[in-house]
């Protein structure tokens, strides 16, 4: 029994012994070292990749969070004064405003010379028109349409339209007989450049600037004055330039500076967007801006633009609880909304487009179109306003119609954004782009009746929502309610007079070749056309609603 113990102690010993033995042997002691090392190794990797995150980037001089940073909120009082025109100059290389040129001539074709416009007065430069190159646009000779805007016979007429051999604008009860309901010719947008942008005193380099528009880009190009159409994007080139970093301008990454191409009055553009705001609509804030370009040879005077903050940035920002929701710019046969139309190419996503989804789109054309618009009205109505803004819309479309926009939804498939409001789920209507507006007619004498009865079928959102009873009366209490608190003469006149003294010395400044306007006269005129035209709307608007 002693011996069966003994035996029994002498093996564990040896085991023992041999585990520990294996346990420290040289190999085993190096994979331990290594799997001790290992974690040391990663934390001081992990440290110095977040000092790299963490080190401040060295930004260019004046940079301060209030003018530049992402940080700050948008300044609209600084960015869009409503009682002073700002002025801002773009510093453009010899070459880069060469290569400029050469990309617009790539997409258009040579420009013109510039000859077929200016003012021929006064100027606060001496810089020769158009050089080298240039934009701008004005229909020659004062061949100016009704109300002294939109192109007279034989000239482009707005963004891709072509009008019927009698020169009028269709405005017929089917597809074929109206416009905007096929395909539209679309522009490709010129390229990015680089500008460096001053404004009281600050300066904010390697900002994008390209040319915009469409067919009045193609015509501004071909009459070769140099006051063309431009959006500056602050951090275009931040993956080029990473010092400019989420650069903004008070707090804008985007304006668009138009060149109120066929608007004599130049007030039509910036007037028409506050009206839709003042009535309750959604829509992008604008001011005036005299705008400086040195291209190589000094600053020279390019004109008085207005200046818009985009939809895509700050409007939605703004102006919804929630700005993570898609922003669509409808353009083509999909943006007219009719039956079959629907294509993810007519939808282009300005926010959110690494997202493949359109369900949101798809949503509105399958309400719209509901077999239950006929059979059960109620449920209709119920699963439109689940999916889209009906309200928003039918106001827009009463001060839309009132003001009369030939240039949008009705008449033009383009010229409108729409935004879906996570907050409500429901995809919202936004004007844009308002420089055909405040004018009774284009082309020879068609009229936007404020009972719509010549839309069809084709423009399924005005035409299904107005044969309505329920959202034909609230479109004619949106109209009673403008007509009283915001687009009556009395305030209208006032508000014209008031910008056009404001910038009548920066509009009679512009020189041959940086200019839109034909001759002084049309500009000191376009005044009264306006006040004639909101006294035509107002009467007309006042009988519509007694009628009723």
């Amino acid at each position: 029994m002693k011996m069966k113990n003994s035996l029994y102690w002498i093996i564990l010993i040896v085991l023992l012994s041999s585990f520990v033995l294996s346990a420290c042997s040289p190999q085993t002691a190096e994979v331990q070292a290594q799997n001790e090392s290992s974690p040391i190794e990663q934390t001081d990797t992990q440290i110095v990749n977040e000092e790299e995150t963490e080190e401040e980037i060295s930004r260019p001089d004046g940079w301060t969070e209030e003018t530049h940073d992402k940080s700050a909120d948008p300044n609209y009082e600084v960015v869009f004064p409503q009682d002073e025109v700002n002025r801002i100059d773009l510093t453009i290389t010899a070459d880069t405003w060469q290569a400029m040129q050469e990309n617009m001539t790539a997409l258009y074709g040579e420009p013109g010379d510039g000859t077929s416009v200016g003012l021929g007065v006064g100027g606060r430069n001496g810089g020769r028109p158009g050089a080298p190159g240039g934009g701008g646009m004005a229909p020659p000779d004062g061949k100016f349409p009704p109300d002294g805007m939109a192109p007279p016979d034989g000239m482009i007429p707005p963004d891709g339209m072509v009008p019927p051999e009698d020169g009028a604008f269709p405005m017929g009860n089917n597809q074929q007989e109206r416009g905007g309901g096929g395909p539209m010719m679309s522009s490709p947008d010129p390229d990015y450049f680089t500008t460096t942008v001053s404004f009281e005193g600050d300066t904010w380099t390697n900002v994008g600037i390209r040319y915009r528009g469409n067919s009045t880009l193609r015509a501004s190009w071909s009459n070769g004055t140099a006051k063309i159409s431009f959006m500056l994007d602050f951090d275009e080139f931040e993956d080029t330039y990473p010092e400019i970093d989420d650069q903004r301008f008070y707090g804008f990454k985007k304006l668009v500076f138009s060149s109120n191409t066929f608007d004599n009055s130049l007030l039509r553009e910036k007037v028409t967007a506050d009206i839709f705001r003042d009535a309750g609509v959604a829509a992008a804030q604008s001011a005036y801006y005299e705008v400086y370009v040195d291209y190589g040879e000094g600053p020279v005077y390019f004109g008085l633009y207005t200046a818009l903050e985009m939809v895509d940035d700050t409007v939605i920002d703004t102006q919804f609880d929630d700005n993570d929701g898609n922003v669509y710019k409808p353009e083509g046969i999909g943006a007219t909304f009719a039956e079959g139309t629907f294509s993810e190419d007519s939808f282009e996503k300005s926010t959110n487009q690494e997202e493949a989804d359109w369900s949101d789109i798809e949503a509105v054309f399958a309400a719209i179109h509901a077999d239950t618009r006929l059979t059960d009205p109620a449920q209709w109505r119920a699963d439109l306003e689940a999916v889209f803004d009906v309200d928003a819309f039918l106001n827009w479309l009463a001060v839309d119609t009132l003001v009369q926009n030939w240039d949008t939804y009705g008449v033009m498939n383009h010229n409108y954004y729409l935004y879906t409001d996570l907050t409500t789920g429901l995809v919202t209507w936004i004007p844009w782009d308002n420089n055909m507006a405040l004018s009774s007619s284009v082309g020879k004498g068609q009229t936007k009746t404020l009972d719509q009865e010549n839309i069809g079928d084709n423009w399924p959102l005005i035409r299904y929502l107005l044969d309505d009873e329920v959202y034909y009366q609230t479109y004619v209490d949106y109209v009673a309610y403008i007509l009283e608190n915001v687009f009556y003469p009395e305030r209208m006149t006032e508000i014209y007079q008031t910008y056009h003294n404001l910038i009548a010395p920066y509009v009679l400044a512009e020189t041959q070749g940086y200019t839109q306007l034909s001759s002084v006269d049309l500009f000191n005129q376009s005044v009264d056309e306006l006040i004639t035209h909101v006294n035509s709307r107002y009467a007309a608007g006042q009988t519509f609603v007694n009628n009723q």
